[in-house]
């Protein structure tokens, strides 16, 4: 069974900084997409950062700059560096695996950024 465990989420004041980590328990790692999305109360979730298998990345316009997402293809683990955070960034975050026909989710961490 495919698990992403999340780690790294917290409470922190703007401007902050804080590092997210999402191991994922199997070998679609490799060949996955990897993502962090995050959603906020009341709100859709929507994504944040995603890094292809190649290394290629992609990012909300809104966090471009001030967060980096990373890839670890021995430690089976994907990153997402926060940095300047902001009171809009508090939010759950969850870690994504997109394969062509199968998607995978965390379970999610919060992040609280007070102002």
């Amino acid at each position: 069974q495919v698990q992403l465990v999340e780690s790294g989420g917290g409470l922190v004041q703007a401007g902050g900084s804080l590092r997210l980590s999402c191991v994922v328990s199997e070998s679609i790692f490799r060949r996955s997409t990897m993502g962090w999305y995050r959603q906020a109360p009341g709100k859709q979730r929507e994504m944040v950062a995603t890094i292809a298998s190649g290394g290629n990345t992609n990012y909300l316009d809104s966090v471009k700059g001030r967060f980096t997402i990373s890839r670890d293809n021995v430690k089976n683990t994907v990153y997402l560096q926060m940095g300047s955070l902001k009171p809009e960034d508090t939010a759950v975050y969850f870690c994504n695996a997109n394969l062509p026909t199968v998607v995978y989710w965390g379970q999610g961490t919060q992040v609280t950024v007070s102002s």
